[in-house]
C-alpha cells in the first residue's frame, strides 16, 4: 500500500508509517481471534480498532488545514523591511485600494492610515493621481511628474508598478523632487581640503554674498588676506583685501605692489526661480584670484585693461620695446625697453600713444592706432619725432592684434638709447677731432710766430745787460710769448698733438710736486686731503701734463664749491678737496663692465670735491672744448678739454659724475683718472726737460747745416741763432730748394734742420729723397706737433725733433747734442 503525492499533500501519514499501522492492525486482531477462538469477537475487536484510528486522523487533518490556510497568506512584514528607502516613501495596496504595506517614509511624509490614492495632493496633481493608478492597472506601469501636496512647497515624482502572481497589487513610489542651488556645498568644498589645494595651485577662490560679504574662502585666500594662517575670512568685505595700481593691476592689500598680481575672474552663480520667489540676483558669488606665476591662460587682470601677467614677464623680457593699447588707443601695458625708448622711465606712461610725440605727429599717431584697433588685422610702421627728443624721428611699428581680451594694437619702436649714446659720443668725437685739427693748425701757425718773437727777444738780450733801460720790456716780452707758447700747448693738449716727454714714474710724486701748490690755491675755506693705496703700480707719462692735470681738476673743483656756496647762500662755508690714488686690478675692471677701457691693471687718480655736483644735463658735455658753466669772462673752456686730451694722449681715461649724500641729492663731483700700469723695465736715466735743456754739449767743433724753413721771421731768427753759435749755416726757403742745395753737391752738409709742414715738399718728403743721396746724414725736424705723431707718420732713421716754440738757447743746444751723438756713431 502507498501513499500518492496528493495523499501525502492532504495531510496523510507517510508509507512507513501506515504500513507499520496496518501491521500492528492485522496482528492485534489475529491474537484476539486465536485468543477467544472466535471470529465474530475478533471482527468487533477489528472495526473498534479501526474506528479509533480514523478517528485520529481526521483530528489530525483538521489541526493542519489552519496552518496551511496562514502558510497562503504574504509576510508583509519581511516586505516592509525591503522597501525601506530613506528617500523615497514606498507603499502597496490590493485591488481594493486597501494599504496593504509601507515603508517609514511613507509614513512620516503622509501618515500611518493613508491609502497611496488618498495622498493630500492639490487637486490637479490628485488628477494626475487617479489617472496614472487607473493606467498601472489597465497598462502595468504609470508615472506622473511634479505633484505637489496641498499644503506645503514639497513637489513628487510618482511611479505605479502592477505586481504580484495575480497582479493584485500596485507599488506606488513617491520621490521628492528638491530645488536644488548652484552654490550647494561650495562653502563646504572650497574651505575643506578641496581648498587647499587649489592654493596649492595659485588658485583662490571666495564665495562671495550679493552685498559683498565673504561666506567661505580657500585656507591660503586667508593668509595671503591677513598673514595668518588658519585666518578665516567669513564677515570681512571683499573688496577691501585688494587693491589696484594706475595700470589696474590688482595686488592683496597687505602685500602692495610688493606681491605678484592677481587675475579677478568674477563667476555668478545663478539661483532658479522657486515656489517661494526667490531671484537670480540673491544668489552668492564665486571669486577667483588667479596669481600671476600661475601657467594658465587667464585672461585679462581686472577690468581687462592689464595684460595677461604671464606676457607681461615675456615682453618685459624682450629687448624690443613693445606696448599694448585697447581698442580706444588707450596704453595698457609697456615693457622696460619701450619706456627707455621713449625716455618715461621715470615717470611712466601717458595714457595715450599721441601723448608721446610732438604736437604735429599726435593727430597722425591717433588715427593710425585707432584703425589698426577696429579694422583688420595689419601691420605697419610710421616715422614720428618723440616729445622728449625733437630732433630725430623714430619709427614705430604699429600691429592690430586679436584674441587677446581688451588688447588690440601692439606697438614697437627700438630701444635706441644706446644707439643714441653711441651717437653723440660719435659726434662728439668728430666734432672734437675737427676742433682739434683747427686747434693744431692755429697752434702750428701761432708757435712759428712765437719762435720768432721769443728767438728776437733772446739775441736783443744778448746786446742788453740788466739795469738797461730796455731790458726790462725785452723781459716782459718774453715772459708774455712764454705765457702765450702756454696757452698753444692746452690747444695741442686738446688736439692731442702735444710734445710728451713721458717718463715712468708714481703717481704719489708727482701729487707731492703740487700739493703745496694746490693748499695755496684752495685757500683758508676748502680743506685739502690726500690719501695714496700702498703698492701702487708705476705709470709712464708726462709729469708736467700731469701737474696740469691736477691743477685745472683742482681750480674746477674749486670754483664749484664757492659756486655752490654763494648759490645756496651760505657765509661760513666749509669745502673739502679730496685727492685719492688707488690700485685696480684687471679683475676690478672687468667687474666693472666699462666696454671701452680694456681689462688691465691701472693706478688710479681721484679728485672729488664737496659742491653741489655737475647738472645731470652737462655730464656728456664738459670735456667738450669752449664748453663752460662758468659766468662770462670767468672761464675760456679749455681746461677740461684740455685734461681729457692729456689723459687720453697718456693711454688713460677719465670718467666724471657726482656723489650722492645719504639722502640722494648731489653732494660733489668726482673725477676719476685711469692710467695704465707700466709692466716694463725701468730706464737707468729718466731726464725732465729742463735737465734735458740744461744738458752741456760736449760738441764743439761747429758744422754745416742746410736750414730749411717757409716762415721768413723763423728762418731767420733760427740762422742768427745758429751763426752766432759757430755754425755755417745755409738757408732755404721750401722742401724744393733744399733738396736743390743737396743735389748741386758744392757743399757737405753735417745735418739738416728742417721745419715739417711746407708749401710744394715738406720736410719729410725732402728728407726721403735727400736720404736716397746722403743715406747717413741726421735730420732735426722743427715743429709745433707732437712728436710722437710726427715719429708715428715719419719712418725716417736718425731722425731728432725739437718743439716749437724754441729759445735760441734751445736750438743752439739741440744741434750741438745731435751732431755730438753722429759723431760718436761716426767714430
Amino acid at each position: 500500500m502507498s501513499l500518492s503525492g496528493d495523499e501525502a499533500q492532504q495531510g496523510l501519514p507517510p508509507f512507513p508509517l501506515l504500513f507499520g499501522i496496518l501491521l500492528a492492525f492485522t496482528v492485534s486482531v489475529g491474537v484476539i481471534w486465536l485468543a477467544a477462538g472466535n471470529s465474530l469477537a475478533a471482527i468487533a475487536y477489528g472495526g473498534a480498532l479501526l474506528a479509533v484510528l480514523f478517528g485520529l486522523l481526521l483530528a489530525a487533518r483538521l489541526r493542519s488545514a489552519p496552518v496551511e490556510e496562514a502558510a497562503g497568506q504574504p509576510d508583509w512584514a519581511v516586505t516592509a523591511a525591503a522597501i525601506e528607502n530613506a528617500r523615497r516613501a514606498i507603499a502597496i495596496s490590493d485591488r481594493a485600494n486597501r494599504l496593504t504595506c509601507a515603508n517609514e517614509s511613507f509614513s512620516n511624509w503622509f501618515g500611518h492610515d493613508v491609502a497611496p490614492h488618498e495622498v493630500p495632493l492639490d487637486a490637479e496633481s490628485r488628477q494626475q493621481l487617479i489617472d496614472g493608478q487607473r493606467q498601472a492597472w489597465r497598462e502595468g506601469v504609470a508615472e506622473r511628474n511634479n505633484l505637489r501636496l496641498e499644503e506645503g512647497s514639497q513637489i513628487f515624482n510618482l511611479s505605479i508598478e502592477r505586481v504580484g502572481r495575480g497582479e493584485d497589487y500596485l507599488v506606488w513610489r513617491f520621490t521628492e523632487v528638491v530645488m536644488r542651488q548652484t552654490y550647494d556645498g561650495v562653502a563646504e568644498r572650497i574651505s575643506g581640503p578641496f581648498g587647499t589645494m587649489i592654493s596649492r595651485a595659485g588658485i583662490e577662490l571666495a564665495l562671495v554674498s550679493p552685498d559683498g560679504i565673504v561666506q567661505a574662502s580657500t585656507p591660503g585666500l586667508g593668509e595671503r588676506a591677513t598673514g595668518a594662517k588658519d585666518s578665516s575670512l567669513n564677515g570681512q568685505e571683499f573688496v577691501q583685501l585688494l587693491r589696484s595700481d594706475d595700470r589696474d593691476r590688482i595686488f592683496f592689500a597687505r602685500e602692495g605692489q610688493q606681491g605678484t598680481p592677481q587675475t579677478l575672474v568674477h563667476v555668478p552663480l545663478d539661483l532658479p526661480r522657486t515656489s517661494e520667489g526667490l531671484a537670480a540676483d540673491q544668489a552668492p558669488s564665486l571669486m577667483l584670484l588667479v596669481d600671476s606665476s600661475v601657467g594658465i591662460g587667464g585672461g585679462w587682470q581686472g577690468s581687462g585693461k592689464a595684460a595677461i601677467p604671464q606676457l607681461e614677464a615675456l615682453l618685459s623680457a624682450l629687448p624690443l620695446g613693445l606696448a599694448l593699447t585697447d581698442r580706444d588707443g588707450r596704453f595698457l601695458f609697456a615693457n622696460k625697453a619701450f619706456l627707455r625708448a621713449v625716455e618715461r622711465e621715470n615717470v611712466g606712461l601717458p595714457q595715450f600713444p599721441s601723448d608721446l610725440v610732438v604736437r604735429e605727429d599726435k593727430s597722425a599717431m591717433a588715427d593710425t592706432v585707432r584703425r589698426f584697433a577696429k579694422g583688420a588685422t595689419a601691420s605697419g610702421d610710421m616715422a614720428v619725432r618723440l616729445a622728449g627728443d625733437t630732433e630725430e624721428p623714430v619709427s614705430i611699428g604699429l600691429a592690430g592684434v586679436r584674441g587677446l581680451g581688451d588688447a588690440a594694437v601692439l606697438l614697437s619702436i627700438s630701444d635706441s638709447t644706446e644707439e643714441k649714446r653711441l651717437r653723440r659720443q660719435v659726434a662728439q668725437a668728430t666734432k672734437m677731432q675737427a676742433v682739434g685739427q683747427l686747434a693744431g693748425g692755429v697752434a702750428h701757425d701761432f708757435n712759428n710766430v712765437l719762435t720768432a718773437i721769443i728767438g728776437y727777444c733772446d739775441l736783443m738780450l744778448l746786446r742788453h745787460t740788466p739795469g738797461d733801460s730796455d731790458y726790462d720790456d725785452i723781459q716782459q716780452i718774453k715772459a708774455n710769448s712764454n705765457r702765450a707758447a702756454s696757452l698753444t700747448r692746452q690747444l695741442l693738449a686738446f688736439s692731442r698733438q702735444q710734445t710728451l716727454r713721458p717718463v715712468v714714474l708714481q703717481m704719489p710724486d708727482v701729487v707731492s710736486e703740487v700739493s703745496q701748490l694746490l693748499k695755496r690755491l684752495m685757500g683758508d675755506k676748502i680743506e685739502f686731503a690726500v690719501r695714496h693705496d700702498r703698492e701702487l703700480g708705476p705709470v709712464r707719462a708726462d709729469p708736467q701734463q700731469l701737474e696740469q692735470v691736477i691743477i685745472n681738476l683742482a681750480v674746477n673743483a674749486r670754483d664749484a664749491m664757492q659756486a655752490h656756496a654763494d648759490k645756496t647762500g651760505k657765509q661760513d662755508w666749509k669745502g673739502r678737496l679730496t685727492l685719492a690714488t688707488r690700485r685696480i686690478s684687471a679683475r676690478d675692471v672687468r667687474k666693472m663692465g666699462i666696454d671701452i677701457m680694456p681689462a688691465d691693471d691701472y693706478t688710479v687718480l681721484i679728485i672729488q670735491d664737496t659742491g653741489g655736483g655737475i647738472p645731470e644735463q652737462h655730464l656728456n658735455k664738459i670735456f667738450e672744448p669752449f664748453f663752460t658753466t662758468k659766468e662770462q669772462g670767468k672761464g675760456t673752456g679749455l681746461g677740461l678739454s684740455t685734461v681729457y686730451g692729456i689723459v687720453k694722449q697718456s693711454n688713460g681715461f677719465i670718467f666724471a659724475d657726482n656723489v650722492t649724500g645719504a639722502d640722494g641729492t648731489p653732494a660733489g663731483a668726482r673725477f676719476t683718472v685711469y692710467l695704465p700700469v707700466h709692466k716694463g723695465e725701468l730706464p737707468e736715466n729718466q731726464r725732465g726737460e729742463d735737465q734735458e735743456e740744461a744738458k752741456a754739449s760736449d760738441w764743439s767743433g761747429g758744422g754745416k747745416l742746410l736750414l730749411v724753413e717757409d716762415e721768413d721771421m723763423v728762418r731767420a731768427v733760427a740762422e742768427r741763432a745758429l751763426t752766432r753759435a759757430g755754425y755755417q749755416v745755409t738757408t732755404a726757403s721750401d722742401g724744393e730748394e733744399g733738396l736743390a742745395e743737396i743735389a748741386n753737391g758744392d757743399t757737405e752738409f753735417d745735418l739738416i734742420v728742417s721745419d715739417v709742414v711746407m708749401p710744394a715738399m715738406d720736410g719729410p718728403a725732402m728728407a726721403r729723397a735727400i736720404r736716397k743721396v746722403k743715406p747717413n746724414i741726421p735730420i732735426l725736424f722743427m715743429s709745433g706737433y707732437a712728436e710722437e705723431q710726427l715719429r708715428n707718420n715719419i719712418d725716417i732713421d736718425n731722425m731728432h725733433f725739437i718743439p716749437k716754440p724754441f729759445s735760441v738757447q734751445q736750438i743752439n743746444a739741440k744741434v750741438s747734442e745731435v751732431l755730438g751723438e753722429q759723431a760718436k756713431v761716426d767714430a
